[in-house]
This record gives structure tokens, C-alpha cells and sequence, in this order.
């Protein structure tokens, strides 16, 4: 199963090649990650990165990239606007400003809803997934 992940905000590119550099540490990501560019607009130079693809596997590839999402935007100041969007169009949005300050208990449990979320999704087993979900 692959799921996009897409930052928005005038920063989206750079916080998506941060968030690429910080998956592709962890083993269980290696070689899974990777970028998914637009042609330049005209007047600029090279591709935009305009998203990427992460590749889940194993249930261990899941939960990585669960608690490596979640740590990244731990790391982040400011506002940082992140959409992962899964193979059934359903997607969840995480914002920055609502995880840097949670404690390590609200922390796990974030992990555990986006960890239940994939992996329902992989499974292609569970209720019918909102378009849209956002966490708290």
C-alpha cells in the first residue's frame, strides 16, 4: 500500500524534503520514501516537490512511519500543515502546532490512531473511512 503525504503553506516543499530526510533514517523506511515532483512552472528552475510516496509493506513499515511522522512534526516550529492521503482517497491532516506540545501519553495515543488508521487501510478490512480525518 502506498499513502501520499503533502504539506501545504508557502514552506510546503522544504517541510516535505525535511520530512523525507527524517523517514529514510529509519531502517524500516529505507528505500521507501520518495518524492513525487511536478514539471517547473514556467519562468523557474527544475521539478517542484510536490508530494511524497511512502511505500507500506509490513506491519512494521506502518508503525514506523507513524512514529516517524508524528516525532518529525514534534521537531517543527511554526505552523506546519501535513495530508496523508491513503490508496481509498480517505486522508487524515496532523498540524504542527497541535502535536509539538503533547505529552508523552497524548503522543502514543496519536501514534496508535494513525498506526489503527493504515493499518485498517492495508488490511482493506474496518468500517468506511471519512475523507477526511483530522486529529486532535
Amino acid at each position: 500500500m502506498d499513502v501520499a503525504v503533502g504539506a501545504e503553506g508557502p514552506d510546503g516543499e522544504n517541510q516535505l524534503r525535511s520530512l523525507r530526510d527524517w523517514l529514510a533514517d529509519s531502517q524500516e523506511l529505507r528505500g521507501r520514501v520518495e518524492g513525487v515532483e511536478r514539471p517547473p512552472e514556467t519562468g523557474t528552475l527544475g521539478p517542484v516537490l510536490d508530494a511524497l510516496s511512502v511505500a507500506l509493506g509490513p506491519a512494521g513499515a506502518v508503525s514506523a512511519f507513524a512514529t516517524g511522522l508524528i516525532a518529525w512534526l514534534r521537531t517543527r516550529r511554526g505552523d506546519v500543515h501535513i495530508k496523508v492521503t491513503l490508496p481509498d482517497r480517505s486522508s487524515l491532516e496532523l498540524a504542527a502546532k497541535r502535536v509539538s506540545g503533547l505529552d508523552a501519553n497524548a503522543l502514543q495515543q496519536q501514534v496508535a490512531e494513525v498506526t489503527n488508521l493504515l493499518s485498517r487501510q492495508q488490511e482493506g478490512a474496518g468500517e468506511p473511512e471519512p475523507e477526511r480525518r483530522e486529529l486532535p
